[in-house]
């Protein structure tokens, strides 16, 4: 075996023993198998990585078996490894590994660790299917395997009901986008006879120009074909219209938001639409479409974050938004920042999670950002963890200097749009520095609600419960001290939650500046993905370098601006936030109302459904089918059995009466016949 194979099947051996042994080996060892599985496959990846960054590796695929033969569709079980395939498994055993690592100290307390721990390998195991798949079948084999182990995690405490909902509607509106990329594979299929991959980007531009009907319509076949995969991107990575699943998921355990839905199955859709790139590059109609979508997303994201008061979904929309980066960069055809900032965003934004869920520890489950203030006193160690991821998404830097991994990722970004010569790219450019602007106010704002000002904690019912608790168990009083901390005192998180943030930190602080050229330059990033089927623009990444110097300074303009606004706001002036949302009412209702995107879908979908489904059910169900079939076959054997208990009378004359009515009557009838 190799060292692809053990990095793609440790964390499934992992996950099946954890999860099918968990009454006999117990919590400890389900634990210590899952995570030392995790960090074996991230050190067997890194030097992977490492060889392609210096040309030592080259692209290569690996057979497992043979998987389906079946009239012209054949095709094998392969793991492809290229230079993008190498950036997804870093990016997927490192966070994997790390966020296993933390789940020591988060879940300590819950009693079903080993479940827990199986459904992460579990997950981690589909995600690395996905990556290192060399045609659509296994993609989507991993597609849906993560769409499976999300809605385990989201679920994993399943007696709360929110928990459920969450679960539910992850998978749900997940099924919605997992339908287009199916009937997308189906189109390839008939148009390419085949699902490798590889063959499919090599014929895509014979195609470029034919046309295929499609309910009832002439369209043109490449611009169809890649609308249909790009619908499900749009489910898995939470795009405007197919995201109302991604904030809910927060109801899952801390480090399942950090793992699924800020480092991998968010990501598989920009990984999808990169690894098909050549593809997309056929049709300019469905790169306006990605532009479009990924950019208003990131306004939508960004203008929610705004107002949200529970510190996990502030990160939450923070996702949802800088996956519209990545999709309106890959839109304008700059797939190597698209895949930067994928990289770069997965160690900043696992960092902010988890920094979230060391805070929520700390505060004995608080999570509303209302209730907290002056905790960098308290965890100092968070504290700086979140500085410096909040310091990364914000992209704080000194152009020509150097700065956090954001300020090279999102900055390429920004200034591959402006460079851009596809249909909408001003429209990317000028979104995207909008929503820095907002990126850096939400950021703040959370982190001088959470960490900044007089603490607040008395007002929290999580607090107060805590307080009484501590007071039942010692037996003492405990006054309300001065400063208004309701007697309980924030904590600092145990070494196993510590340490991944720390890690976490280089990465935030240090992996723009390391790797940018490999990603973003056009000669070192052209001999890079070389290795892959991304279709890197090296004119367009020239062209970033030569946009005029406002261009390359309005990221920082603007996070600067959104800084500052957030600093007056809720550090100069304490009503300031209150006399906005009255000022300007009907906006902040619309922005906490998430664009009322909820309730249109409700209107929409969920109650006719509820309706069609109550009608088959009362009317067609119970009105029809039980009617007439089993409680109409009961009521009639009831209806025969009561007939024949009133023909029993017990009386023998009666049986001689009947017998011999009977022998008159075959005797009349035999009679007759002749």
């Amino acid at each position: 075996m190799t060292a692809i194979h053990f990095i793609v099947f440790l964390p499934l051996v992992a996950a099946l023993v954890a999860g099918l042994g968990q009454r006999f080996i117990g919590a400890l060892a389900a634990k210590t198998i899952t995570t030392l599985s995790l960090f074996i496959s991230a050190f067997l990846s890194w030097p992977i990585f490492i060889g392609f960054l210096d040309g030592s590796e080259t692209a290569y695929v690996q057979p497992v078996m043979t998987w389906v033969q079946s009239g012209d569709l054949s095709f094998d079980w392969e793991l492809r490894v290229d230079s993008l395939t190498a950036v997804m498994l870093v990016v997927i055993t490192s966070v994997s590994a790390l966020v296993h690592l933390y789940s020591w100290g988060y879940m300590e307390e819950d009693p079903d660790q080993p479940r827990f721990f199986a459904y992460l390998s579990l997950f981690t195991f589909a995600m690395l299917m996905l990556v290192t798949a060399n045609n659509l079948v296994q993609m989507f084999f991993g597609w849906e395997g993560v769409g499976l182990a999300s809605y385990l995690l989201i679920g994993f405490w399943y007696k709360k009901p929110s928990a459920n909902a969450a679960a539910i509607k992850a998978f749900v509106v997940n099924r919605v986008g997992d339908l287009g990329f199916m009937l997308g594979i189906f189109g390839i299929f008939w148009l390419f006879g085949t699902v490798s991959i590889p063959e499919i980007l090599t014929a895509a531009p014979d195609k470029v120009g034919s046309s295929i009907g499609f309910l009832g319509l002439r369209v043109d076949t490449m611009s169809l074909l890649c609308i249909l995969l790009f619908i499900g991107a749009m489910g898995k990575s939470a795009q405007l219209g197919l995201h109302t699943w991604l904030p809910d998921a927060m109801e899952g355990p801390t480090p399942v938001s950090a793992l699924i839905h800020a480092a991998t199955m968010v990501t598989a859709g920009v990984f999808m639409v990169c690894r098909l790139s050549p593809l997309f590059e056929t049709s300019q109609f469905a790169l306006d479409v990605v532009t479009i979508v990924g950019a208003t997303t990131a306004l939508f994201a960004a203008t929610v974050g705004l107002v949200q008061t529970d510190i996990k979904r502030v990160i939450a929309y923070s996702t949802c938004s800088q996956l519209g980066y990545m999709f309106f960069a890959a839109g304008t055809g700059a797939y190597g920042a698209a895949m930067f900032h994928l990289f770069t965003h997965a160690f900043f934004k696992a960092l902010l999670f988890l920094g979230a869920g060391s805070v929520i520890h700390a505060m004995h489950h608080e999570q509303d950002m209302r209730y907290y203030g002056g905790l960098r006193k308290h965890i100092p160690l968070t504290f700086w963890a979140m500085m410096a991821g909040t310091l990364a998404i914000t992209g704080v830097g000194i152009l020509g200097v150097g700065g956090f991994a954001g300020f090279y990722s999102k900055d390429a970004i920004i200034e591959a749009a402006f460079a851009s010569e596809s249909t909408y790219h001003m429209y990317g450019f000028v979104i995207g520095v909008i929503a820095a602007l907002l990126t850096s106010f939400y950021s703040w704002r959370l982190m001088f609600l959470t960490f900044f000002g007089k603490p607040r904690w008395e007002q929290s019912e999580h607090i107060q419960h805590a307080v009484h608790e501590h007071h039942d168990h010692d037996g003492h009083a405990h006054d309300t001290p001065s400063d208004g901390t309701a007697g309980y005192h924030p904590h600092e998180s145990p070494w196993p939650m510590l340490t991944p943030l720390a890690l976490l930190t280089v990465g935030a602080v240090f992996a723009g500046f390391v790797f940018h050229n490999a990603f973003i330059n056009a000669e070192a990033g052209a001999a890079f993905w070389a290795n892959s089927t991304l279709y890197f623009n090296t004119h367009l990444m020239h062209a970033i370098h030569e946009v005029p110097l406002w261009v390359k300074l309005s990221s920082t303009v603007a996070m600067l601006i959104g800084l500052a606004t957030a600093y007056f706001m809720y550090q100069r002036s304490d009503d300031a936030p209150q006399r906005l949302a009255t000022t300007f009412a009907p906006i902040y209702r619309f922005f906490l109302n998430k664009w009322y995107f909820d309730e249109l879908y409700n209107l929409l979908f969920v109650r006719p459904a509820f309706w069609f489904g109550s009608l088959f059910w009362k009317q067609g169900d119970i009105g029809i089918i039980d009617r007439f079939g089993p409680n109409g076959s009961a009521a009639l054997v009831s209806f025969g059995s009561k007939l024949a208990v009133r023909m029993q009378s017990g009386y023998l004359y009666t049986y001689a009466l009947v017998m011999l009515l009977g022998l008159v009557i075959a005797v009349s009838w035999m009679m007759v016949r002749a």
